[in-house]
């Protein structure tokens, strides 16, 4: 046991001193001629294989391997494996991209995350190590008494699980349909079958050494482009030393940019077409008609005047595409009038904190903004894929140390975030916008294709504003190396980094779903007596039922990655914060005071969250269901209200109810103290 870290330190040094030895045979047989294609190629189904490897490797048929990796792994193997499970798509993929759009607003990301690991060390991965046991809702059934605690525990894990593993298996359809050429819903299937792999076959313990493989790759593919635009930009191949340097030149040409005529004049044309559409709306039903007769119209005319069968085709398809009741149509109408309205406001300064027209609006950004950065840290404590990584290590200083080195992983993402925004914003507004319109460059194409990129000549004097360039902030790491002319062998790294971080996340989600179903309620409450070869068998199959659901929900791309993010870490905090501070730190928490803590946060946060963001969900025929957020409070930050409902309707209902028993007030106590287990 003592040679066991050694031999892990020796093998992943050897796998890394080989995937750099594959960098730079690519790089290589790129300069040789190797097309851009099979350079995709072989980053995906390497990767891929490579990961596979590991899970048949590390298949196991033990309970105790499958859901804790037999609880052995060191420290520091924990700490990059939980560094990979967190650095999700939206960590890798969907922070830069943030950054990008929102300059200063998109720190509360950094600043939240980063807070929720120093509220994990110090609040919960010792106290639930120290309990031990496999799963979230073992800790609440334990400290609550009874299966109702369970049961919504395992309810709220589904649901905060479900919504992060739909975003990592969207991130994964990204990369595979743009850098291997799949449609993006095929894409999004055969990036599953290298989640599957490894937590079907052998569970926590095939993931974890999975993460660490998948770590190495994911923090090579972040640094290396931004220290190569770095040393290109400044000379200097540190981009956290010369952030700030890229900044004041981003500042400069914002000044230019943003008062040039013709920017001006662009935003001015979308604001128009944002008062057509709202004409439309307001002169319901008729606009309807009047839209479906023009058409049909227009459509005639062409078909008369032998014009060109793509133009017909194009209004034939916005003619099917149109709406076909009012309510629909109001719908779409108000979705296109806001994009129109956001496209033609004048854009906010990178370095501008809490922006807006007036004190009013600044103060709404300032309150969302904490809001947000709150959210997220106690939702990153009480993430349950996150917590059970805690389980594995072999004793309690260990998780205590394993936090310590997570949080030094993560950091080293983190910290480089905010300098790749800057590094894409000071190319795209170097080399794309003034540009022609004719001479666009290929990765524009490229990208429009999945509808990542969308450029529109408003203004039609043939060169690209700002205004008219519209891009998906999913998009800016991935294509960031492509905008700034690096070999592509960059880009496929980059591409294999982010599949790397969203297969880790998704592989632990999809675990912690499969685990809440099998082990919380059909071993625990419906078939105690139910061998281990059958709870294997039965999560096993859970985790392939999950797992295609999730990504049928991903392929109907429901929203960006890092707003699915958000609301998991919304609905996670809500449910799971409030129960697992106060049945840790307060004995006077009972039963049914945490159940319906949980229950209140969660529904809290779902009414918010959908009334704010969401105007009509047409699948469901309901429409006009929108709000103003309360105290400029976007979705993302939702839990803020759900987290303060759980709280006081836990201290609530615990006093107005009889104390919990003796016994359970003894676990409470014996939880409180893990220093004084040294096994």
């Amino acid at each position: 046991m003592a040679d066991y870290p050694v031999q892990l330190r020796r093998y992943y040094a050897y796998y890394t001193v080989g995937f750099f030895i594959f960098i730079g045979t690519l790089a290589v047989l790129e300069q040789h001629g190797m097309p851009p294609r099979w350079i995709g190629y072989s980053f995906l189904f390497l990767t891929i294989f490579l990961y596979a490897t590991i899970g048949v490797l590390a298949r196991t048929a033990s309970v105790s391997e499958y859901y804790v990796a037999g609880r052995r792994v060191p420290a520091v193997f924990n700490g990059m494996a939980t560094g990979s499970d967190w650095m999700s798509a939206a960590s890798f993929m969907g922070l830069a991209g943030t950054l990008y759009l929102t300059g200063y607003q998109g720190l509360a990301y950094v600043m939240g995350w980063t807070g929720g690991y120093v509220l994990v060390a110090l609040l919960l991965a010792p106290y639930l190590r120290r309990f031990g046991q496999y799963t979230i809702p073992d800790f609440l059934a334990a400290r609550y008494g009874g299966n109702l605690a369970r049961l919504v525990g395992v309810f709220a894990t589904i649901l905060a699980s479900f919504v992060y593993v739909v975003a990592q298996i969207y991130g994964v359809g990204l990369i595979t349909s743009r850098f291997v050429g799949l449609q993006f819903e095929v894409g999004v299937f055969v990036g599953l079958a290298g989640i599957l792999v490894c937590s079907f076959l052998g569970g926590m313990r095939a993931v974890t050494w999975t993460q660490v493989a998948q770590y190495a790759i994911l923090i090579v593919a972040y640094l290396v482009p931004v220290t190569i635009l770095s040393y290109q930009v400044s000379g200097i191949p540190v981009p956290q030393l010369t952030y700030g340097q890229v900044l004041q030149k981003v500042q400069e040409m914002e000044e230019r940019i943003f008062d040039d005529p013709a920017e001006i004049d662009a935003r001015h044309r979308f604001r128009e077409r944002a008062d057509g559409y709202h004409d439309r709306i307001l002169a319901l039903p008729d606009s309807l008609e009047e839209e479906q007769r023009s058409l049909s119209v227009r459509i005639d005319d062409l078909k008369g005047s032998n014009a060109q069968m793509r133009e017909v085709a194009t209004l034939e398809r916005q003619r099917r595409e149109l709406p076909k009741s009012s309510d629909e149509a109001r719908s779409y109408w108000e979705g296109l009038m806001h994009q129109a309205a956001q496209r033609g406001t004048a854009p906010d300064h990178h370095l501008t904190p809490y922006p807006g027209q007036g004190e009013a609006v600044n103060d709404g950004a300032r309150v969302n903004f904490l809001s947000l950065v709150f959210c997220l840290m106690v939702g990153t404590a009480a993430l349950p894929h996150v917590l059970m990584r805690y389980y594995t290590t072999p004793s309690v200083r260990e998780a205590r140390n394993s936090v310590f080195w997570s949080l030094l992983f993560i950091l080293a993402l983190y910290l480089t975030a905010p300098a790749y925004a800057a590094f894409a914003k000071y190319e795209i507004y170097t080399s794309l916008v003034g540009s022609s319109m004719a001479q666009l460059p290929v990765w524009v194409n490229s990208w429009g294709k999945i509808g990542m990129v969308s450029i529109e000549d408003i203004n039609g004097d043939g060169i690209l504003q700002l205004a008219e360039l519209s891009l998906n902030p999913d998009v800016i790491l991935l294509a960031t190396p492509e905008i700034a002319g690096l070999p592509y062998v960059i880009s496929g790294l980059v591409a294999a980094g982010a599949l790397a971080a969203a297969l880790s996340t998704a592989d632990g989600l999809l675990l912690t779903i499969a685990s809440a179903l099998a082990h919380d309620v059909y071993y625990k409450i419906f078939r105690p007596q139910a061998s281990t070869q059958w709870r294997l068998v039965v999560s096993k199959s859970l985790l392939l039922v999950v797992a295609v659901l999730a990504a049928s929900v991903a392929s109907q791309k429901p929203a960006t990655i890092l707003f699915m993010v958000a609301w998991a870490f919304s609905l996670a905090g809500s449910a799971f914060f409030p129960a697992l501070i106060l049945g840790i730190f307060w004995r006077r928490a009972t039963s049914s005071g945490a159940v319906s803590g949980m229950v209140v946060g969660l529904l809290v946060t779902i009414y918010y969250m959908v009334r704010v963001h969401f105007d009509a969900i047409p699948w469901l025929g309901i429409h006009g269901i929108g709000m103003e957020p309360w105290l400029g409070i976007q979705s993302t930050a939702a839990g803020v209200w759900g987290v303060a409902a759980g709280f006081l309707t836990i201290i609530v209902v615990s006093l107005c109810g009889r104390p919990p028993s003796q016994e359970t007030q003894d676990f409470v106590e014996s939880v409180r103290y893990p220093e004084f287990d040294h096994c």
